[in-house]
């Protein structure tokens, strides 16, 4: 049963509802523990042949390096890529899947990974314990995910966390239109377009990302085993 189809009876929305509360719950309980992440959108269509995988792979190891959890929606391409370069240099490397009609599997380089029925629920869960949002280039779903964490900055329901856009020739088009059709529309603010972040270097993503979280958020560095950015106490 789908829960964007219309009104049911009371009793099977409260059903619902409870299923949903069930689903927030367990994402609270895998995820609260897991140290300060860094949330990698991006599609799941390309090939580790492609040269963006290779960009992912970079940018998952770079975070790892700089101590952050790198958590994605867990599925193939991108997402793998950037868990892959989490895993390879003994990162922490988390998945928040998605159940769908068509079955995406979990990629094979998650230290963990919690499966949602429901796409919001996933989302919240994907914003809700990272310090910084990078976009590397997808579809429909990486653009969603993208726009909704910067209407939350926008709005201020959100703080004013890093958002990455890597892949400058792939997303110039939608880069154009914000700043040379929204802003002067009037649409979106000049401030607004200028809190995204465009680069391809995965080292610059990474020190942009680690010097807003210790600066700006609190986060520092603190002596263990293995070195991680630790929020304050």
């Amino acid at each position: 049963m789908r829960f964007l189809e219309g009104p049911k009876s009371k009793g099977t929305e409260l059903v619902m509802a409870s299923r949903i509360f069930r689903e927030f719950i367990q994402g609270f309980r895998a995820l609260y523990e897991v140290g300060p992440c860094v949330t990698v959108f991006g599609s799941a269509r390309y090939e580790e042949s492609h040269p963006y995988y290779e960009l992912g792979r970079e940018l998952g190891a770079g975070l790892a390096r700089a101590g952050f959890t790198v958590m994605t929606g867990g599925g193939p391409g991108l997402m793998e890529a950037a868990n892959r370069g989490a895993q390879e240099v003994g990162g922490h490397s988390l998945g928040s899947n998605i159940q769908l009609t068509h079955e995406e599997q979990p990629n094979p380089y998650l230290d963990s990974f919690v499966q949602f029925k429901y796409f919001f629920v996933r989302k919240v869960m994907l914003a809700k314990y990272s310090y910084a949002f990078v976009s590397l280039p997808g579809g429909y779903g990486t653009l969603d995910e993208l726009f909704e964490i910067a209407t939350l900055i926008q709005t201020h329901k959100m703080r004013d966390f890093p958002c990455v856009i890597m892949g400058r020739e792939y997303y110039k088009p939608l880069l154009d239109f914000l700043s040379g059709t929204l802003v002067r529309e009037g649409a979106i603010d000049q401030a607004d377009f200028d809190r995204l972040i465009v680069t391809d270097s995965a080292e610059e993503a990474v020190e942009h990302i680690r010097e807003a979280a210790i600066r700006k958020f609190g986060l520092h560095y603190v002596e263990r085993a293995r070195q991680r950015p630790n929020g304050p106490v």
